[in-house]
């Protein structure tokens, strides 16, 4: 079958998406492939408490079943990585859109910001025991205040990952993608999104192994050829 492509996903790679609200972000990949054979959509709620929170997600779960999506309910982010229907697997690509951990309190004070971090930084533990080497863990976040106050990247790089990119956001690339709150007595509605980003992370010990390379290698010990030994043990270490 021929690729597909939308923004930065493919339809060879394989795909989890977590925290769906009503489904319709892969619903929209799944119709730019044509098939979504290579993704697995999972939320956090029941099913049953995904038809009372969205009226209209069961069509969207026919519609995803149907062009081949594996669809699993009740996957805590912290935990999925032991999932009996994920732990075996490993993804090209895990997308996190516009994590929340729930209006507990003012977006602004700091315990509800602890809250949001601690969700993050939990996701990001569990995401990278099930990428690939090559593999990305993509979370779409707002850049404004008090979100930026999350340190998304600094969460990241405590889990031992790395920031590949950080590109700009427009949800008119995806159609039919509707944004939800996902709780409180509004969950069913849309929200703002904003001046927003989709951070790219990757495993950290990637970039070691780009730093230098062979030319670089010889320009060094041209330039120090004493510490020959030294400067090729280097570079055959990150190899390794």
């Amino acid at each position: 079958m021929e690729e597909k492509t939308i923004k930065h996903y493919s339809s060879s790679q394989k795909i989890l998406l977590v925290g769906e609200g009503d489904f319709s972000f892969s619903l929209s990949l799944a119709k730019a492939f044509g098939s979504a054979s290579n993704m697995v959509a999972t939320s956090l709620d029941s099913k049953g408490i995904l038809l009372w929170k969205y009226p209209r997600v069961s069509i969207k779960l026919m519609e995803l079943e149907e062009l081949g999506c594996t669809i699993l309910h009740e996957v805590d982010v912290h935990t999925m990585s032991e999932h009996p229907l994920l732990k075996t697997k490993c993804f090209d690509r895990i997308i996190f859109n516009f994590p929340h951990a729930g209006f507990t309190y003012r977006e602004h004070k700091l315990c509800q910001i602890e809250l949001h971090q601690k969700l993050v930084s939990g996701f990001f533990k569990s995401a990278k025991k099930m990428i690939t080497q090559n593999g990305e863990i993509h979370v779409t976040h707002k850049n404004g205040n008090p979100y930026n106050k999350w340190e998304v990247v600094e969460l990241a790089v405590d889990e031992n990952l790395q920031l590949v990119e950080k590109v700009r956001f427009r949800k008119r690339d995806y159609l039919g993608y509707v944004n939800k709150r996902g709780s409180g007595n509004r969950c069913d509605k849309t929200f703002a999104v904003g001046d927003c980003s989709t951070f790219k992370f990757s495993h950290a010990s990637q970039d070691n192994c780009s730093l230098i390379g062979l030319e670089d290698l010889f320009s060094l010990v041209e330039k120090f050829p004493i510490g020959r030994s030294i400067w090729i043990c280097t570079y055959l270490s990150c190899l390794v």
